[in-house]
């Protein structure tokens, strides 16, 4: 089975902040040249680079990003587009590829650029006037695309959850991320001088009470802030030979479809499915908190402990880089796991996905 030997990331910045100078393969490079030299491996023995990003201007942004991180042309990139669950996704298909044996080592993550998007515009019926949009459709019929605010304040109607309850647990995210934050900082590629997650903060009772309305009982408080990062993974056969002695086996992983306007519970059936496969306990959780009630629902639905999840805090205290979110759980777990632990990443995303891996530390 395909193993990870290396994972970094950079940190997590709010949007027009730090990085916002950076375009994706500026901020992508560095993490993957650090992760090359933390796996102890050479470029020329990656066969083949794969880059999870959303928002960005198209083309193959995993080309620019092999380039500019100096890895052999002979590296072609392979570029994927499932939003958030996107991260996560290259990881698994650099597995698949290792297991496949097509290849031997693949570096694989996302990087997002919220900063630096394109702003979008579509022809108006072929002319050359163009149409101002915010984001794609991500079903057919807009009665079955909804937009997430409103799709998490129905959640939280439906499922009970109170605003008092989604802000509880942003706190508690917020204030493990504090707690963590010396211990994060080993993970942590510096770019642009920044080492550290910048957003952790003190979620006071008068700050939670400020927080504007997005939808219902959901507020900007407890709705992840859109930001830019990167992370990166090593992929490697099973016998690849190497010095590194902390690994992590890549385990059961799954991706599924769910329906698109509840796209937050996609992720149970997900989970539910590694978890058979699996058979043992898990140790620890990473759960994408782009919301909290969504992380709230998935935890609960899935009969996971709450004690085990994002323990060093989640996106509601990083930010949501959305192509590179699913990468960053793995490079938590890689980086938490201790000798004969397993691990669990789970991360939904619109249009209906959700995404979970298992991982265990074999050394």
């Amino acid at each position: 089975m395909a193993k990870i030997i290396g994972a970094l990331r950079s940190a997590v910045v709010p949007r027009a902040g730090a990085f916002s100078h950076l375009s994706v393969h500026e901020l992508a490079a560095p993490v993957i040249q650090s992760v090359i030299d933390q796996a102890g491996v050479e470029t020329d023995q990656v066969d083949e680079l794969v880059v999870s990003n959303a928002l960005g201007a198209g083309g193959n942004p995993a080309r620019l990003c092999a380039l500019a991180a100096g890895l052999p042309v002979d590296v072609a990139g392979l570029s994927i587009d499932r939003q958030c669950v996107g991260g996560l996704d290259a990881i698994i298909r650099a597995a698949d590829m290792v297991d496949a044996g097509r290849a031997r080592l693949v570096v694989a993550g996302g990087v997002e650029s919220y900063s630096r998007r394109p702003l979008r515009m579509h022809s108006n019926h072929g002319a050359d006037i163009g149409v101002a949009y915010d984001r794609p459709a991500f079903a057919p019929e807009p009665a079955f695309d909804p937009d997430p605010h409103e799709a998490m304040a129905l959640l939280a109607a439906r499922h009970a959850i109170s605003r008092n309850a989604q802000e509880a647990y942003a706190q508690q995210s917020h204030q493990n991320a504090l707690d963590a934050h010396d211990h994060l900082i080993n993970e942590i590629v510096e770019i642009a001088g920044i080492k550290r997650d910048p957003y952790a903060r003190k979620l006071s009772e008068q700050v939670l009470a400020k927080a504007p309305l997005l939808a219902g009982t959901v507020t900007a408080a407890t709705a992840a802030v859109a930001a830019d990062g990167a992370a990166f993974v090593v992929v490697v056969a099973d016998d690849f030979e190497t010095n590194v002695l902390h690994s992590l086996t890549v385990g059961p992983a799954q991706t599924i479809g769910a329906a698109p306007e509840d796209p937050a519970l996609a992720p149970i059936p997900a989970i539910k499915g590694v978890l058979s496969k699996h058979g043992k306990n898990i140790d620890r959780v990473e759960m994408m908190e782009a919301y909290a009630v969504q992380s709230m629902a998935c935890i609960d639905g899935s009969g996971l402990d709450m004690t085990s999840v994002n323990m060093c805090g989640g996106a509601l205290a990083r930010g949501h880089p959305i192509g590179a979110s699913g990468a960053i759980l793995t490079v938590r777990l890689f980086h938490d796991l201790q000798p004969a632990q397993s691990g669990l990443a789970a991360i939904a995303a619109v249009g209906g996905l959700g995404s979970a891996v298992i991982f265990e530390r074999s050394a």
